[in-house]
């Protein structure tokens, strides 16, 4: 199977073209090279024969019908998006431009192709978040019937992606199928998210700062337990459906803090707790209080299960950061230094 990865030297785009390579797949990314973008995260599959790159935005129009023209790929997993909440309060229009403009053209180019290539089991796997669904309260799961409720400009912008997608399956017969997941974690992710972050910031003794009361809590999904996901998705998934994928492993933010501290205590300890170092700042302006996510129709319908518990999952990915400073210290001293970010503009 040749598949078309967009966004594939991102965190969880990387991770599913290494699965992808090593299940036999020939994987093609487009990529733009963003900040978020990082072809060390493909290094284990660079120099594979079944591995292609081209460095191109989605959002050109051209560049992506060419790629389908070049490449004729039996599915798409689409993964190119700007995915950060805090930078899409302080900067939404190229959020606005990548993930809807960019995955319009994106299904534009398969309805295309799909009219001028008899390609029967040609799959396009969108996949999405669950922030789209808003806030839950204490109780209660995101289930795929919850209806949209996004909170920040990123979600709202996943939102109407998920809305083409689905739109360009009923009216076009596009063979769509649309994935919503939880928080990812793991190896590669970029260090403006929060538990790589809290890790950096650990290991140089800075400040850890924790929103609001640190009470928000996320459902914890491990990267590559994701790319097993999408993988049965694109083989096993159904056009036109909608499969929620989480870890069911909720966390208030300040626990996952907490759980970091206690492995860099053990790891690389100081003259006191990591803890110590945990700093309470002002909340980021509509931060969803809960998400969860019932994971039981990718469960029961597919057969996956994680296999990582957020234990097992976050002290792999300490032990991951600690070990390949030569991945993360450029990008933290050249892309992103740690600081502040979504404070609202004037």
């Amino acid at each position: 199977m040749r598949v078309l990865v967009t966004g594939g030297a991102g965190f969880i785009g990387s991770a599913v073209c290494r699965h992808f390579i090593a299940i036999g797949y020939e994987v093609v990314v487009i990529d733009k090279l963003t900040y978020a973008g990082n072809l060390a995260s493909l290094g284990p599959v660079a120099s594979h024969q079944r591995y292609h790159f081209e460095r191109h935005d989605i959002c050109d129009a051209d560049a992506v019908s060419a790629i389908f023209a070049k490449y004729r790929p039996d599915a798409v997993v689409h993964l190119a998006a700007e995915s950060h909440v805090d930078r899409s309060i302080s900067g939404s229009d190229v959020f606005v431009k990548t993930n809807v403009i960019g995955t319009f053209n994106l299904l534009e180019a398969a309805r295309r192709y799909l009219s001028s290539h008899n390609n029967v089991g040609f799959r396009f796997v969108h996949v999405s978040t669950d922030e789209v669904y808003g806030s839950l309260g204490d109780e209660g799961l995101f289930t795929e019937d919850t209806p949209y409720d996004p909170s920040s400009p990123y979600s709202a912008t996943k939102a109407a992606s998920d809305h083409l997608a689905k739109a360009w399956h009923r009216t076009y017969g596009v063979p769509v199928i649309v994935s919503n997941c939880s928080n990812n974690y793991g190896p590669y992710h970029f260090p403006e998210k929060l538990i790589p972050l809290m890790i950096l910031n650990a290991l140089d003794r800075k400040p850890l700062p924790v929103y609001g009361s640190g009470t928000n809590v996320r459902d914890w999904l491990y990267v590559e337990d994701h790319a097993r996901a999408l993988g049965l998705i694109l083989t096993r998934g159904r056009p036109g459906e909608t499969y929620n994928i989480g870890g069911r492993n909720e966390r208030q933010n300040i626990d996952v803090v907490r759980q970091v501290c206690s492995w860099m205590d053990r790891l690389r300890p100081i003259d006191h707790s990591h803890n110590e170092l945990i700093q309470f700042v002002q909340d980021r302006p509509g931060h969803d209080q809960r998400y969860a996510i019932d994971a039981s129709k990718l469960e029961n319908e597919l057969g996956w299960r994680a296999q990582e518990t957020f234990e097992t999952g976050i002290e792999k990915t300490v032990r991951w950061y600690l070990a390949n400073t030569d991945w993360w210290q450029p990008l933290r001293e050249k892309v992103y230094g740690g600081e502040r970010l979504g404070l609202v503009k004037a």
